[in-house]
């Protein structure tokens, strides 16, 4: 009989925590491209001629993006911090940040191509990971 009760809470261990490695990857992700985007958005205020010199963007100009980019990456900083405490807005609030900041690389392509796919490719793992496993929640004992 002890053998049941044992194999259940390890049953419950297991599934309570097999999302956690992704919900951390998510929010450690979600900060770096965090980090990343504030990068990008300081470097085109300051020095536009780190980015591709010719380019044409969606609407407006570098300067516009650069503080786009820094405002999004502001917000994802922040809910990368709000991702850790497991609740369904932090992790609604992460998805969207992520969404918000794999828009705009993706439309901020033009100054810089390579970088932005990556920060792209980063914030579609955050993505899918909040997605998946970001709804779990710990249950009491």
């Amino acid at each position: 009989m002890a053998s049941v009760a044992e194999s259940r809470s390890a049953v419950a261990y297991d599934d309570d925590d097999r999302g956690y490695g992704w919900l951390v990857f998510a929010a450690a992700m979600l900060g770096i491209a965090g980090i990343f985007s504030v990068i990008d958005g300081i470097v085109a205020l300051s020095r536009s001629k780190f980015y591709v010199g010719s380019a044409v963007y969606v609407f407006s100009d570098l300067r516009t993006w650069g503080w786009i980019t820094l405002i999004v990456g502001v917000v994802a900083i922040f809910a990368a911090l709000g991702v850790l405490s497991r609740t369904q807005w932090a992790r609604w609030f992460g998805m969207i940040a992520a969404g918000l900041n794999a828009v705009s690389q993706f439309l901020f392509i033009q100054g810089y191509p390579f970088w932005s796919l990556i920060v792209f490719a980063c914030d579609v793992l955050v993505i899918y990971g909040l997605a998946v496993y970001g709804g779990r929640t710990s249950r009491a004992a």
